[in-house]
């Protein structure tokens, strides 16, 4: 049974391999610390933190998230330590709540490895604090027991680490910090669940991800795109792929039944019109997949949703099979070491046979996983085969035959394709990378190399070519999707050095004005925006938008920057920096397309405008993570297939639209 503590109660652990799951109303930072037998943290080595994520038998997220799961084997931390302490700490810089009274009270639960609730902890009564001593675990005469704790801190994780007695407390809280902030930029968020005002969100016992990542999707997380009134998709409420049920010998390897392509946890709070039907299953077969099956008030949020819970249910079959595969190996690792370590063993055949069973079991396990993650990945490759070729134009890629019937819209859809994510148990199944519109962060397209293998073997010339065009197809699709004449796109080019990739652009003449190039070019583009945020802004606050100049366009607007930072001088720099941090709320949004080792020479003046921007990349690269259990994905752009004319195709009908309607 389930102990549910209050701030002091405490209760006895029953096994020493846990999970302690955390859920929050926002993303929120999780770590831990280990004390010794007087509760003090001996140094900066023995705090988890999502900078250093891992300490023998303790692993913590490496990010930011709405929830988490730690991972805790108390046989596997070091005999000095008598106390681990869970911290819970609100990110900071803009966008973020500053206190813990204004989100969600967290919710914290302390699990064994199948899942089964051992206790849990609401931490209500939480006001100014930003940092919060959630639960420890402690060692009381050889047994380990947990305490729910609930110490709030208005000083933040640096005065809860210095109350902890760690020296140079504020120099570790800001490196937490400054490593939360890079993950942040990394991370793809969901879009918003609708689950009722107040309503704590309950997960089913299921499998353990890898250690590290944070777990299921709670309510608080923005779209990529930014928040909508629309409704979207709401809380999880059915076990994950691949799940394992509680009383399993590992998770992930048995228990939980295919896909079900109702999809339950893809459901939402308010009435929409009645889903497709589902053509019948035979009995004990799921049912077909249905494109649109998602709630919805229409057939492209419907989609939209679905792409969603295909991207989780992903996310979470991996994570069970991941996670099956550590635990069968660990398992393995420790039968050996008990094998090696048993005198009788040294002697002949015994030792070999204990090393050959302990092989035998990992592979055993291994393969039953392996069985029910190709279950599930079928399934979704299934259902996706169904779903791509009835997507909209602004969910669909270059190749889709919808774009030859293509119209310039009358309304701005939910959201648009910014290119395909997989994971490399199976690389075949992609998932679309839908963000919300409009816009609410920048994007920046790396031009440089980087470690993926696509990168290497493509030379820096190529690469740069490459990043330009992703950059004119992206914001060609903008174009596209947005009705005519509200969305402008603006050009610097300091050199000249695009002018080939703009072609499809300044051919079909869409661009608000040529390509800015020169000094004088760069510094007269980025006035005119700077100034069309200031007004903007000071009428929204001023409550007096009629007042804005008769030749002000309140249309959208982006910004390509092309070669950055050649030839941009500090002035330039800090034009952009305010663009990307400023221009999204107004409606003007940046595009960079640069290689961020040609910048390291202006160090941390650049940091705050690489975080604000969504990087992608050119070619396959896995830097991207998912919201949900913080799996690498790999990223790959929408391309136009070779020798195909639909972009031009595409341009020339926004070009006659724009025409038409000169406004």
């Amino acid at each position: 049974m389930t102990a549910e503590l209050v701030r002091g109660q405490n209760h006895t652990l029953p096994q020493t391999r846990l999970e302690i799951r955390v859920s929050a109303g926002c993303p929120v930072v999780a770590g831990a610390t280990l004390g010794d037998e007087h509760g003090t943290v001996r140094g900066t080595e023995w705090v988890a933190h999502p900078g250093s994520p891992r300490l023998p038998g303790l692993e913590v997220s490496r990010q930011a998230a709405a929830d988490h799961r730690l991972a805790v084997d108390l046989d596997a931390l070091p005999g000095a330590v008598h106390r681990v302490t869970v911290l819970l700490a609100l990110p900071t810089g803009a966008g973020h709540p500053a206190r813990f009274g204004a989100v969600a009270a967290p919710f914290v639960a302390v699990t064994g490895l199948d899942g089964t609730e051992i206790a849990t902890f609401t931490l209500i009564g939480l006001d100014t604090e930003s940092a919060v001593a959630a639960l420890e675990l402690y060692r009381r005469q050889g047994a380990w027991k947990v305490r729910a704790v609930g110490q709030g801190y208005a000083a933040g994780l640096a005065g809860m680490l210095a109350d902890q007695g760690l020296d140079r407390a504020a120099e570790l809280a800001a490196s937490i910090q400054d490593a939360v902030a890079s993950g942040l930029a990394r991370s793809v968020a969901p879009p918003p669940p609708r689950a009722p005002d107040g309503e704590r969100v309950r997960h089913p016992a299921g499998p353990a991800p890898s250690p590290a990542d944070p777990a299921p999707p709670r309510p608080g997380s923005e779209p990529l795109g930014g928040p909508t009134t629309a409704p979207a998709t709401g809380a999880t409420t059915g076990t994950a792929p691949g799940a394992a049920t509680a009383g399993n010998a590992a998770p992930g390897t048995a228990g939980g039944g295919p896909i079900d392509y109702a999809h339950p946890r893809r459901q939402t709070s308010a009435p929409p019109p009645p889903p497709p039907t589902a053509p019948s299953a035979a009995p004990g077969q799921p049912a077909p997949p249905v494109a649109g099956d998602a709630t919805g008030w229409s057939m492209d949020e419907r989609l939209y949703n679905q792409i969603w819970g295909m991207f989780e249910d992903l996310a979470r079959a991996v994570a069970a099979y991941r996670s099956a595969v550590d635990f069968a190996e660990s398992r393995m690792e420790q039968e050996l070491d008990r094998a090696l370590s048993d005198p009788r063993h040294r002697m002949g055949g015994a030792g070999d046979l204990a090393r050959e069973r302990a092989r035998d079991k990992c592979q055993d396990l291994t393969a039953r996983a392996r069985e029910v993650l190709d279950r599930d990945l079928s399934q979704l490759a299934v259902e996706s085969a169904v779903v791509e070729p009835a997507l909209p134009a602004p969910y669909a890629g270059w190749d889709n035959p919808v774009w030859h019937g293509y119209r310039v819209p009358m309304e701005l859809p939910m959201a648009l394709r910014l290119g395909d994510l997989h994971l490399p148990e199976r690389t075949d199944l992609r998932i679309p990378l839908l963000v919300r519109l409009p816009l609410e962060r920048g994007v920046w397209i790396d031009s440089g190399r980087t470690a993926s293998e696509a990168a290497a073997a493509t030379g820096g010339d190529r690469l740069r070519r490459l990043a330009m065009d992703t950059a004119v197809t992206l914001a060609a699709r903008l174009l596209a999707v947005y009705p005519a004449n509200e969305f402008s796109v603006h050009v610097i080019d300091p050199a000249g050095a695009a002018a080939g990739a703009l072609a499809p652009l300044t051919d079909a003449g869409v661009l608000a004005a040529p390509p800015a190039s020169g000094a004088g070019g760069v510094s007269a583009v980025l006035a005119h925006l700077t100034r069309r945020v200031d007004l903007v802004q000071m009428a929204v606050r001023a409550g007096a938008a009629d007042s804005l100049p008769p030749d002000l366009d309140t249309g959208e607007h982006l910004l390509i920057v092309n070669d950055f930072p050649h030839g941009f001088d500090d002035r330039a720099v800090t034009q952009l920096r305010y663009l990307a941090d400023e221009g999204p709320a107004v409606g003007v949004h940046l595009l960079m397309v640069a290689d961020r080792e040609d910048a390291r020479d202006y160090g941390p003046v650049l940091d705050p405008l690489w975080r604000s921007l969504l990087r992608v990349t050119p070619v396959a690269d896995d830097h991207l993570v998912d919201p949900w259990v913080g799996h690498a994905w790999t990223y790959e752009p929408c391309r136009v297939p070779e020798g195909s004319r639909v972009l031009e195709h595409v341009l020339a009908l926004v070009a006659a639209a724009r025409r038409a309607d000169p406004r």
